[in-house]
């Protein structure tokens, strides 16, 4: 047991996190290293006194991660259409490095809107609305993540999902957490997707249900996101996709902790909203952690930088009241534009034009959260970014 004082309270930190992390700390760590289900993040301590000075992960969390540092991830054989999708990631981000992205097309993922069930929303109901939201993305973009929303954390499992957008003729990217899921389910989830003919599953840890809708449901996290990737790849033939977010505390520890990931079987790893700048020092850290094997300069997987757009007040009320913070001033400068969905698109296409200079950046993933009433608007907007991206 460890004892805290954290902003003027006292906080007994038993063994884990309240996610139970094992290769932590998670992305949801506040700037002054808080945890985002509150107190003090298990993980991360600071180097003087509470809010002051730099924040650094514990030997536990370092421990943790020295057996993720090689070069390139495990062998595996993937099924048809996953080993086309991670070649051809892998050709863009090659291109990248080596002609620049004025000469290389970009892979484009965009986040498709949730659609949420309860609330007098069945799941037939929910079903027609993924399907109505990706027929209309429908050759805009390569693929559509499915993940998901702290404002609709009860949706339908991700084979389902993804069944409906393929059948839309849009590539599926699903997304499975662990906050809702022990490993037993995890694996069932892994088996549906693969006999539904999802190519790709992106493994995430969740956040903890405090931050979302539905605050009153148990968290699970029998396993945490490098637990799930090391469970996709010993039980299914997908692509396997993990994330980490650069801007979190403690940035210096984040390399690392994305080298684990690719040690336990990560082939394409997300990069979290954050600027540039900090993408660019992320990126030439995890070079030299996690190098190609042929590409110098280029880290052992392809990376898909994530890039915000934010239309409406209504989303950026969202991601102020579910995620903890503001979206950044230019965001919501773009809002008071005589047109606020174009200037939202313009921002995010040279956001992520910046974040495609970086060498081993081989694609973007919009990520557009809609307000309520806003889905359809929310994917024209998506569609938009996308055809400016990767034009046909």
């Amino acid at each position: 047991m460890r004892v805290d004082r954290w902003g003027g309270q006292t906080w007994w930190i038993v063994g884990s996190c309240p996610k139970h992390m094992t290769h932590g700390p998670c992305g949801g760590v506040q700037d002054d290293g808080s945890c985002e289900a509150g107190g003090p993040c298990a993980f991360v301590e600071p180097a003087a006194a509470p809010h002051v000075g730099t924040l650094v992960a514990t030997e536990t969390a370092r421990a943790s991660w020295e057996h993720g540092r090689v070069s390139t991830p495990p062998e595996r054989e993937l099924g048809e259409t996953a080993a086309a999708l991670h070649a051809q990631l892998e050709l863009d981000a090659v291109l990248n490095a080596k002609l620049g992205p004025d000469s290389a097309r970009p892979y484009v993922v965009a986040d498709l809107p949730s659609a949420g069930v309860g609330g007098g929303v069945s799941g037939a109901a929910a079903a027609d609305a993924e399907r109505r939201l990706a027929a209309g993305i429908a050759g805009s973009v390569d693929a559509v993540l499915l993940g998901d929303a702290p404002w609709a954390r009860v949706q339908l499992p991700p084979a389902v999902r993804g069944a409906n957008v393929a059948g839309e003729g849009v590539v599926p990217w699903c997304g499975l957490n662990a906050r809702d899921r022990n490993r037993a389910a995890l694996e069932s989830e892994l088996a549906a997707l693969d006999a539904s003919g999802i190519p790709a599953v992106h493994c995430v840890t969740g956040d903890h249900p405090s931050l979302g809708n539905r605050p009153d449901v148990r968290p699970v996290f029998d396993l945490d996101s490098t637990g799930i990737v090391r469970l996709a790849a010993r039980t299914t033939p997908l692509l396997i996709s993990a994330a980490e977010a650069p801007a979190a505390v403690p940035q210096s520890d984040r390399p690392a902790r994305a080298a684990a990931k690719i040690a336990a079987g990560a082939q394409v790893l997300f990069i979290n909203h954050c600027s540039p700048e900090e993408c660019a020092a992320f990126v030439a850290a995890l070079s030299v952690i996690a190098p190609h094997p042929t590409v110098p300069g280029y880290p052992a997987v392809p990376l898909i930088a994530c890039v915000p757009l934010v239309i409406s007040h209504g989303a950026a009320d969202r991601i102020a009241k579910y995620l903890g913070h503001a979206p950044s001033p230019d965001l919501l400068a773009a809002l008071d534009a005589p047109d606020p969905r174009i200037a939202a698109v313009d921002l995010a296409v040279a956001h992520a034009r910046r974040l495609l200079e970086i060498p081993g950046i081989a694609g973007i993933d919009l990520s557009a959260p809609a307000g309520p009433g806003e889905a359809e608007m929310v994917v024209a907007s998506l569609a938009l970014a996308g055809r400016e991206l990767a034009p046909e």
